[in-house]
């Protein structure tokens, strides 16, 4: 029997690993110190039960030793021998993220252990061993490795069934040390007559010699996937006697060899649920599958009735096609918005990694928080999920660290000493909205003001309205933190915040009340895919503006524009000056409008700032699926994309955020 080629499972072992570390980080901050919550130690044992067991399986003996003994520690919490603590709580999160930079190392075939993730392996034992006093005896009474190892490995019957291959575990010794096949046999279960003979079955056994100063743990590491599918012995070349005299060993730790064969540990399955860590995979519903399959056999008998039709056409038949087509575009837009569908995940898988943020920052900054998780269920677009992580973390690191009080100032302000942030999600028409808010301070307008007198960014003495003031903490470098710190005051990287979410076609918006507390707002497409847009002709040219963006259509009459220095032109609309921004002369179009009253302005809003687009005219509505110009030609400032139009002609996709902020230059200037 040829061996399985194993490494084609390890992308699926890293995210079922990573999604198990979830689930494990969950059940730990959700843990109370003093008190055993027996199904979330249960969940916690499940999910480093199976990443231990998968490391082993795919040869990260590694990631598996060192799963080995959290695994130990966490069996006698299982079994109420330890009680669970906050130190015990905070040495089990560190595994955790020990063991997602070891996966993260394995995946990328670099060295998985280092001195870091070895300092708490040790810790994790002399733990277990409970002689933490004497670290340097229990270590190496625990993890020393011995000159060599006697195994005895029998295979039971079904062994190959479950797709374990005894090569393949050779071949892992092979790599631990110099490894001696000292007898080979066939075991009493073999039939008597070869024609009997059941090729899936193994009756086989092996006694080997590992020469080499190897860790027990290492070996047990290449075994521990085989559940009962074996019997197996593992004794010290030199030191049987010495180790069978020995004091029994402590619950976690190896072993000790004996005569009989040691039975192999149950493997459960994974646990967890959700996006991978390097989203290079989707979890999708049944139920989503299932209405994409349905949509397709829709699509079939359309098909099939509109080729009928093509082969016998006459003009009787005129009402039959275009009931055909009728019912081929209905057909063609369900099955977009079930292919849609499948990209579409839920906002929690972002949303989980809060807790575990929000529990290190209260140490690190001896404040009391209590997080509010609303909406998680709420769906959009997986390359929109994976790019909003990163703003999200800042703003919550920043409310936390700047926003809220410290016990004793919320206290001193009638309030309650633990500060409460929430984070909501939902739909608003096209749009996800996220929003981030805190009952904290709110936003200090007279140290933000002082902050932009000082760097010019306002006249002294200047009158700011509370909008205006909350703006300019977007502004490049703006902060109002006395020192630099790796948690500086609100505003730091708030520019890179507005950056990123511009990027991902959104906007983000603060409103803040002294005292009170301050709320982020978030709007982003739940798509980056397909956007609902309007087309407009400028000279031979198509381009599109995504609805969302567009305020009012309207012509001018020529007296209405005003012209400013410096060239800018502007027109009174709704209280207010508007720059207009003439499309042709952004992207030098021919032959187009050049007269403000032959052409017509379209308003077009961002982050609150609007500007007036000068087209030729308006083609109609349309559904445009995004290409990406920077991929396929380089980055066009102003344009946000292409696609390609129903008469097969290339429309480019407008930047609404780009052309708003050219347009409100152009105004100041």
């Amino acid at each position: 029997m040829s061996a399985v080629d194993l490494t084609q499972f390890h992308k699926t072992f890293f995210e079922e690993s990573r999604e198990g570390l979830d689930a494990m980080e969950a059940a730990l901050l959700a843990l109370d110190s003093g008190a055993t919550d027996h199904e979330l130690v249960h969940t916690i044992f499940r999910a480093a039960h199976s990443i231990k067991g998968g490391a082993a399986t795919f040869g990260f003996a590694d990631v598996a030793a060192f799963t080995h003994v959290a695994e130990s520690l966490l069996e006698e919490v299982r079994s109420e021998r330890r009680a669970v603590d906050s130190g015990l709580i905070e040495v089990l999160l560190r595994s955790v993220d020990c063991m997602r930079a070891m996966l993260e190392r394995s995946s990328q075939g670099q060295p998985v252990a280092d001195a870091e993730s070895e300092a708490l392996r040790v810790e994790l034992v002399q733990l277990v061993s409970g002689e933490v006093a004497a670290p340097a005896v229990a270590a190496a009474s625990m993890v020393a490795p011995v000159s060599g190892w006697n195994i005895a490995f029998t295979a039971l019957p079904h062994l190959l069934q479950t797709g374990n291959d005894p090569l393949r575990l050779f071949r892992e010794l092979q790599q631990l040390g110099r490894l001696e096949v000292v007898r080979a046999f066939v075991t009493d279960s073999a039939p008597a007559q070869l024609a009997e003979l059941d090729p899936s079955q193994c009756h086989l056994g092996w006694e080997l010699r590992l020469h080499g100063a190897v860790a027990r743990a290492d070996i047990d590491a290449v075994f521990d996937w085989l559940d009962g599918d074996c019997e197996l012995t593992i004794a010290p070349l030199a030191e049987v006697a010495v180790v069978g005299a020995a004091a029994p060993a402590t619950s976690g730790s190896p072993p000790a060899a004996t005569g009989t064969p040691r039975p192999v540990r149950e493997t459960a399955a994974a646990t967890g649920a959700g996006t991978s860590g390097e989203g290079s995979s989707i979890r999708v519903g049944i139920d989503k599958v299932d209405a994409l399959i349905n949509m397709m056999g829709e699509l079939v008998i359309t098909q099939s009735m509109l080729s009928d039709i093509g082969e016998k056409f006459e003009l009787s038949q005129l009402g039959r096609l275009r009931d055909g087509l009728v019912q081929l575009e209905r057909t063609t837009r369900e099955l977009q918005e079930s292919v849609m569908r499948i990209r579409m995940l839920p906002i929690g898988s972002v949303f989980n990694r809060f807790p575990r943020l929000v529990h290190d920052l209260e140490r690190k900054l001896d404040k009391r928080v209590k997080l509010e998780l609303h909406g998680e269920h709420t769906e959009l677009d997986k390359t929109v999920l994976e790019k909003i992580g990163d703003p999200l973390v800042h703003l919550v690191r920043n409310a936390i660290d700047h926003g809220l009080e410290s016990p004793a100032q919320r206290k001193a302000a009638g309030k309650s000493e633990t500060g409460t942030l929430k984070l909501n999600a939902y739909h608003e028409g096209g749009n996800i909205v996220v929003q981030i808010s805190d009952d904290g301070a709110g936003l200090n307008h007279a140290a933000i003001v002082a902050k932009a007198q000082q760097r010019g960014l306002i006249a002294a003495g200047q009158e700011l309205s509370d909008a205006e003031v909350a703006e300019l903490i977007f502004q490049p470098g703006f902060s109002t933190a006395a020192q630099a710190t790796d948690l500086s005051g609100r505003g730091v990287g708030m520019d890179v915040v507005r950056r990123n979410v511009r990027d991902l076609g959104g906007s983000v918006g603060v409103r803040s009340v002294s005292g009170k507390g301050s709320t982020f707002t978030i709007t982003l497409p739940l798509t980056l895919a397909i956007i609902d847009g309007l087309v407009t002709a400028v000279g031979s040219e198509r381009y599109i503006v995504p609805l969302t963006s567009i305020v009012e259509s309207l012509r001018l009459r020529a007296d209405a524009v005003r012209r400013i220095a410096g060239g800018g032109e502007v027109f009174h609309f709704r209280d207010e000056y508007l720059p207009i921004m003439r499309l042709h002369r952004a992207f030098a179009c021919n032959d187009a409008v050049t007269d403000i009253e032959h052409g017509i302005v379209v308003v077009i809003e961002e982050d609150g700032r609007r500007v007036g687009l000068l087209v030729d005219d308006l083609l109609g509505q349309q559904q445009a699926v995004v290409k990406s110009l920077e991929a396929h030609y380089r980055r066009v400032q102003g344009i946000s994309g292409a696609t390609i139009l129903s008469d097969g002609s290339v429309a480019l996709i407008v930047d609404v955020g780009g052309v708003v902020r050219l347009g409100q230059r152009s105004k100041a200037a």
